[in-house]
């Protein structure tokens, strides 16, 4: 079969490799074409049709300031997936560009799967009735999301999270220290201030105020392979740090604390069992026009998504104002000490959160089940 899969960011790359690899599993005649990055792009075989960093926007000012751009995307995606004519079109997350994928694809009579759900319970819930009458099929990898949706009467496949399989299947490489020239005695403090350029400007000078406070640890950010150098200058010269790319679970192994954007990264860290600290900060508009958004539309508490999955507040959200760097040195003080309560509350939580994700391939139970879905 034809298989035509979108994704616009990093997360999505990751996990559209993974399920590309699935999918050859269950369709040995199995063919591709797809919007994502260089994952994908080892899974499959063939190059993307359009690259995700040159996609990726974040914020609502940043989405209005790139509109045109945005506009010109669709109209090429929508071309190229009809000249393609697949079996079946794949959407990965990414709600913004693909809902509007949907909704041109179904009505061209084309066979619509959605794998990741957009995040439309926590803002805009209205969208839901937007998926159901587009999407043949969602594939979801939060457990409360079949909860959400049977509220609109839809019954929708919970899979997994891929995270977790990209977490299990991960050998360590155990020279990560000498490698990258890290003492093999200081504690590591991980830095993860996201894949864009916007977090990067955002998250990169107060991080920087954060590693002054501690001399005596060494922090290693890391740094995404496509993005300019230069974004990562208000930290790179200090000599505490370090950048690594590529070798982000191999960073997580070695971590003592993480300061984390929110995000996919989030979930990682828990599911590598290191201590951190959520931080987010964007455009002022554009937080302001999503606070209020978020409000209206919902009863989302968090945003960190191992906080979602346990309905609490398990580790701590730095937002906006609030990701200050008396804020963050006061949380990550108690994630360094090994015998604090504070550390050892994380850790239960994380056992907790892991229970409730599962430890099953979702690639390959989404693979398995779109396979039959296909052949029904």
């Amino acid at each position: 079969m034809k298989y035509y899969l979108i994704a616009g960011e990093r997360s999505g790359d990751l996990h559209g490799g993974n399920l590309i690899k699935a999918i050859k599993e269950q369709d040995a005649e199995a063919t591709f074409r797809y919007w994502g990055g260089d994952e994908m792009q080892a899974a499959s075989g063939v190059a993307p049709v359009t690259h995700y960093k040159e996609t990726a926007f974040m914020g609502v000012v940043e989405v209005l300031a790139n509109l045109r751009t945005i506009q010109g995307f669709l109209k090429k995606c929508k071309k190229d997936v009809m000249d393609y004519q697949p079996d079946v079109l794949i959407l990965i997350d990414y709600a913004g560009f693909n809902l509007k994928i949907a909704e041109f694809a179904k009505k061209k009579g084309l066979k619509v799967f959605y794998y990741i759900s957009p995040k439309v319970w926590a803002w805009n819930t209205k969208r839901a009735w937007k998926l159901k009458k587009y999407v043949d099929r969602m594939f979801c990898i939060m457990p409360f999301e079949e909860n959400f949706y049977a509220k609109f009467d839809w019954k929708v496949d919970y899979v997994g999270n891929p995270v977790v399989d990209a977490v299990l299947n991960h050998q360590v490489n155990t020279d990560f220290r000498s490698k990258n020239n890290l003492s093999p005695d200081e504690d590591i403090i991980a830095l993860l201030p996201g894949s864009r350029k916007m977090e990067l400007t955002n998250m990169l000078p107060t991080f920087a105020e954060v590693v002054k406070k501690y001399p005596k640890h060494q922090f290693v950010v890391a740094a995404v392979a496509n993005l300019d150098r230069q974004l990562y200058a208000p930290i790179a010269d200090l000599p505490n740090v370090k950048l690594v790319t590529g070798q982000t679970y191999d960073l997580y192994a070695n971590a003592k604390a993480a300061l984390v954007t929110s995000g996919t990264a989030t979930l990682e860290t828990a599911l590598w069992k290191v201590p951190q600290v959520v931080c987010y900060r964007i455009n002022a508009i554009s937080y302001h026009i999503m606070k209020f958004a978020i409000k209206i539309s919902s009863t989302i508490k968090y945003i960190a998504l191992m906080n979602l999955i346990l309905d609490k507040m398990a580790i701590k959200e730095l937002i906006q104002d609030e990701m200050t760097v008396e804020n963050i040195t006061a949380e990550l003080d108690q994630l360094l000490d090994e015998n604090s309560d504070r550390r050892q509350e994380i850790m239960a939580d994380y056992q907790r959160n892991i229970e409730l994700l599962g430890t099953e391939s979702a690639s390959e139970r989404a693979a398995n089940k779109m396979w039959g879905y296909l052949n029904q």
